[in-house]
């Protein structure tokens, strides 16, 4: 079998397991965000290297639109893996390991939520962003592998049942366009949740 077969089949073993893993994470976090947004709060999205990748694509999708039949406001996402000042400088004068927890101590309120985004479950500045938005009242999420151990320190956790860092992040990219389209459904179709 080459790559390509490999990989595909690969894929389209995973996704039905993973379907049924995280089904309930996937709703369970469409509900919180939703509830979010209503109440006039805001997201904050980090991950490292891929992970920060998708947290910019996933901020994208609230602040633009995910649907394209939909004429709806902007929604307050951001990603924290983007401005490269803030970065720099907290990984400088501080530590690598603080760059998000800096972040959300700066920018997160009660009712906020906060996503971090780690395929390996072990980054230690997820890890410290995790510990900060509880000290700020803040609920998380995380989006990870299966028995990772930041998934003790989320509030909800999307794991997803491989080891291969793309598969992880495939299904995460599915979690996060499934999540953006039944906030944006139940906020404005008025559909339920």
């Amino acid at each position: 079998m080459g790559t390509i077969e490999k990989r595909f089949s690969e894929l389209a073993t995973l996704l039905p397991v993973f379907h049924s893993h995280a089904h309930k994470s996937i709703e369970e976090s469409a509900i919180v965000i939703r509830n979010s947004f209503k109440n006039g709060n805001k997201i904050l999205i980090c991950g490292n290297g891929g992970s920060a990748a998708d947290s910019q694509h996933f901020a994208a999708e609230f602040v633009n639109v995910f649907s394209r039949d939909i004429d709806r406001r902007g929604l307050p996402a951001m990603a924290l893996s983007t401005d490269t000042s803030i970065i720099t400088a907290i990984a400088n004068d501080n530590s690598f390991e603080n760059i998000f927890s800096r972040q959300v101590e700066a920018y997160a309120n009660p009712g906020d939520v906060l996503i971090v985004m780690t395929t390996s479950g072990t980054s230690i500045n997820c890890i410290n962003a995790l510990v900060t938005a509880r000290t700020r009242k803040v609920t998380s999420i995380a989006f990870t592998r299966e028995n990772a151990e930041i998934a003790k320190l989320a509030d909800i956790c999307i794991e997803v049942p491989s080891v291969n860092t793309q598969h992880i992040q495939e299904c995460h990219m599915l979690a996060y366009h499934v999540i953006t389209e039944l906030v944006e459904n139940s906020l404005f179709r008025g559909s339920e949740l």
